[in-house]
């Protein structure tokens, strides 16, 4: 189970996470998020992260925009949480071979799988999370009985309010396509700092 912590903004924060065994970490490029990373030097993040895939979470960016935060951040993943196209994510793979493409999805309905679809060849990862007016961060749990219903061939993250009580339900999961975990606000202080021994404790939990 790959563990993906999402949301960090701080450098010391940061590097404290980056000595578990964090597989990846996330950084969100989107403005209108409290966990906005924008203020933070890139060559900060580049030195303490250099063991965990970075992942830059963005939101209907336009290519300019995001090629050249790809290129400044090094990132090596890339999380579209909006209504980006194929074609947006084949231009992006084309731009930068080798890196990793996670499509969001937001899951209310067995019918929210069937866009899931449409980007199967071209993602790398996908990402279910709850559905909401806004771009994903609501810290609330999709009906995750829903997942049966996937039945695509894309390995995915779950999303969507995980916390420490869930160790046991997620466990019970049975998907042969849960690839890993998406952690953010029910393990932070406050956004954008997270609480390093309270995610140690659920990693040690989830990999029992």
């Amino acid at each position: 189970m790959k563990i993906k912590v999402c949301g960090m903004k701080y450098p010391d924060n940061i590097e404290h996470l980056s000595l578990l065994p964090v597989d990846y970490m996330g950084f969100i490029f989107y403005p209108k998020s409290l966990r906005y990373i924008a203020e933070v030097l890139p060559n900060r993040i580049h030195s303490i992260t250099k063991d965990i895939l970075r992942v830059g979470v963005f939101v209907n960016e336009n290519k300019e925009s995001l090629f050249h935060t790809i290129e400044k951040y090094r990132l090596e993943a890339i999380q579209l949480h909006g209504n980006e196209t194929q074609k947006f994510c084949l231009d992006l793979i084309k731009n930068f071979p080798g890196i990793k493409v996670i499509k969001a999805f937001s899951i209310s309905s067995p019918n929210d799988f069937c866009i899931t679809e449409e980007y199967e060849g071209i993602c790398d990862f996908f990402l279910f999370d709850t559905k909401s007016p806004q771009y994903g961060g609501t810290g609330k749990k999709f009906d995750w009985s829903l997942i049966d219903f996937y039945e695509g061939k894309i390995p995915f993250f779950l999303s969507g309010g995980i916390s420490m009580e869930d160790v046991k339900k997620i466990k019970e999961i049975k998907h042969p396509k849960l690839y890993g975990l998406d952690l953010n606000s029910k393990f932070e202080i406050k956004p954008g700092i997270k609480d390093v021994e309270l995610i140690k404790e659920f990693i040690e939990k989830i990999k029992l």
